[in-house]
């Protein structure tokens, strides 16, 4: 029986250690960009919404050098408010100012805003984002290549946490003067406050910054920055299954490297590396009930199905996934997947939700779509039908295969 047990909690503990490196995380001191601590950071990623920092770069740039005001009234395209969530919610034929879609885009991650600002440059956004791969290269970005503004899925579009690194530096250095906005967690916009959702601003004592993503295919991401003890780092970590665990990294990363700093600049960085990855270990051993999958990216993947295999039995008792959580139904294929992604963006600020379906169904000879976010277990999908009725919404949940866990015409 001992032995059983032993071999469960090794299988465990491997698992986890897998986990662990399907992720890419980075750490530098920002006055000097030495690499403090790196784990992965020339794999491959996808960036996500860290995509629009490089678009804030472009437009900095262009301010900086009078190409470009703050009271600049930007128009809106059809095809920027066509724009799936997140958004700002600008209407086609209006205007929007400069000042405003740049803090819609570092706040509320506006990906509408984020194609308005690359229509102002270019005349396309596939157009912008060759522009944008350029100025990528003029960093020292190697393997870096954007597609879009924004971060929407796009398979070509890929980075590294290195990378990244790189930009967050640059847009550092290069515009003190703006970077200050990275720090704020809401704004107004014609009289109503919008709220951001970089936890990290409010949960970690010095942070100041920058930018967050999240998509099925990259998992949650996030550079982010941090001052005590008059020192700063800026750190990178891509690839996670949870905010929370995320958050949990970054913050750990950040957290020592600052105590390292604040003792000296000359860092051990193997020391270091161990610190990071002792507490990163002991955290997940903690919290190993809540993994239930493993993000896959284009070179993790064999790593995932092997890791998989070996994980399956202790997940499997934490949670099926078996269960959904219908959020509407609409007549029109695309309103119904909007609304499903922008109710998993709105819950995936407390719960690990991940995936939406859009379930097409023929009621009283109309053709109608079911809004669900999927993937769930039962007590997770009953907790966030309990939260949206207490906001007012219309929920319930029910059982499903799990078969199709994106959004299907």
């Amino acid at each position: 029986m001992i032995k059983k047990i032993a071999l469960l909690l090794m299988l465990i503990l491997f698992g986890i250690r897998a986990a662990s490196a399907a992720t890419s995380s980075i750490m530098v001191n920002a006055e000097n960009g030495k690499v403090m601590y790196e784990s992965n950071a020339d794999q491959l990623r996808y960036p996500a919404s860290l995509t629009k920092l490089m678009t804030l770069y472009i437009t900095f740039n262009a301010l900086e050098k009078g190409r470009l005001k703050l009271t600049d009234k930007l128009k809106v395209s059809r095809v920027a408010a066509g724009r799936s969530p997140s958004k700002l919610g600008v209407g086609a034929g209006t205007t929007i100012t400069v000042k405003d879609a740049i803090m819609a885009v570092i706040v509320k991650s506006a990906n509408d805003c984020a194609t308005v600002l690359a229509e102002h440059f270019s005349k396309s956004e596939a157009e912008f984002a060759v522009l944008m791969t350029q100025t990528a290269r003029k960093l020292g970005m190697k393997h870096t290549v954007f597609k879009n503004a924004s971060g929407l899925p796009n398979s070509q579009q890929k980075t590294t946490a290195r990378d990244m690194a790189t930009l967050a530096m640059a847009v550092y250095n290069h515009f003190p003067q703006y970077y200050k906005w990275f720090a704020q967690n809401s704004f107004q916009y014609k009289g109503h406050t919008i709220y951001g959702h970089n936890h990290l601003l409010k949960t970690f004592a010095g942070a100041d910054g920058m930018k967050t993503g999240y998509t099925a295919a990259s998992g949650y991401n996030i550079i982010t920055s941090a001052k005590r003890y008059n020192k700063r780092v800026i750190a990178v970590t891509m690839g996670h299954r949870y905010w929370n665990e995320r958050d949990k990294k970054v913050a750990l990363m950040m957290d020592k490297g600052l105590l390292n700093l604040k003792k000296s600049n000359n860092i051990n960085i193997a020391a270091l590396k161990k610190e990071i990855d002792g507490g990163a270990y002991t955290a997940q051993v903690a919290s190993v009930n809540k993994r239930v999958a493993l993000p896959r990216t284009a070179k993790s993947a064999t790593v995932n199905q092997k890791v998989t295999k070996v994980t399956k039995t202790a997940v499997k008792a934490v949670s099926n996934g078996k269960y959904a959580v219908q959020v509407g139904s609409f007549s029109d294929y695309q309103q119904a997947k909007n609304y499903a992604l922008a109710t998993k963006n709105n819950l995936a600020k407390k719960f690990a939700v991940y995936n939406i379906k859009v379930e097409k169904i023929q009621a009283q000879n109309k053709t109608m779509y079911r809004s669900k976010v999927v993937g769930l277990a039962k007590n997770d999908a009953s907790k966030i039908c309990r939260t949206m009725k207490r906001e007012n919404k219309s929920c319930f949940v029910v059982t499903d295969s799990g078969a199709v866990k994106v959004a299907q015409k």
